[in-house]
This record gives C-alpha cells, structure tokens and sequence, in this order.
C-alpha cells in the first residue's frame, strides 16, 4: 500500500461535476493498492497515519485535529521504467483494492477521525489547497 500525504487547508473531489468529498484543514491522501496488500495492512497503514505528527502545531489527528479525504490513486504504482507508457500491472485490480481503500477508509473513522472520500473508479477533479507545503510518502 502507498500513501502521498499532503496536509491542506481544504480539498474537495467532484464527480460530473458534484462535489462527492469535501474537508477543511487536515490531510488528504491518495491511497494506492497493490497486489499483496490487505484489510491488516491498510489498519497499520490508518494507524501510523492517525498519529503522525505533520498538522499545524507538531499535531496529529490523534490529537482530534483534522479532516481526512482519501482518494483512491491507482496510479501511485505506475511503473516507467520501460517505453512511454506507463505500466499499471503493480496496482491491484478494482475488485481487489475497492474492499481494500474502503476497509483503511473504516479504520481512520473507528479511531474518530472524520473521512471523506472521492468514488472508487471514477473520473475525479480533486482539489488540494496544500498547507506548507507538507507531503510525505509512505509506503507499507
């Protein structure tokens, strides 16, 4: 599992032009799954992510401060090494990584955090008003 983790003053995810997610200061994260990954490593995930200290004031959600907005990004496991094209066969396929991004998703909220999401597969426009700026990667 990836994370790019970008502290924000807001975001927002439309679909068809609807906002479906929307938070005020707090995280979002681009969330992608890969092959091997599983319900037990997106809850490590969503706990090393609930106590990172990155908010304003050396905080961490733990803390109760912030939103989070997870998007699904399969394209965090994009592979260039080879050609123009960019190879997707890392990433998990949807039916895999939908159950997977929902359960890490469900982890962040049973440790009080508010979430919102984008959809899982859609055409989404995210907006990200970066606070810092503060972006971290962490993989699992």
């Amino acid at each position: 599992m990836r994370a790019v983790v970008q502290r924000v003053t807001r975001g927002a995810v439309r679909v068809d032009e609807q906002t479906v997610g929307e938070i005020g200061p707090g995280l979002v994260v681009l969330l992608g799954v890969t092959h091997d990954d599983t319900a037990e490593v997106g809850d490590r995930l969503a706990h090393r992510l609930h106590r990172l200290r990155v908010l304003a004031g050396d905080t961490s959600l733990a803390d109760g401060d912030g939103e989070v907005l997870v998007v699904s990004q399969f394209t965090l496991y994009a592979d260039t090494r080879k050609g123009r094209r960019p190879s997707w066969s890392a990433a998990a396929p949807a039916p895999v990584a939908e159950p997977i991004y929902e359960a890490f998703c469900e982890s962040l909220r049973s440790r009080g955090v508010p979430v919102a999401t984008g959809r899982f597969g859609a055409q989404m426009a995210v907006e990200i008003v970066g606070d810092g700026p503060v972006t971290i990667i962490i993989d699992s």
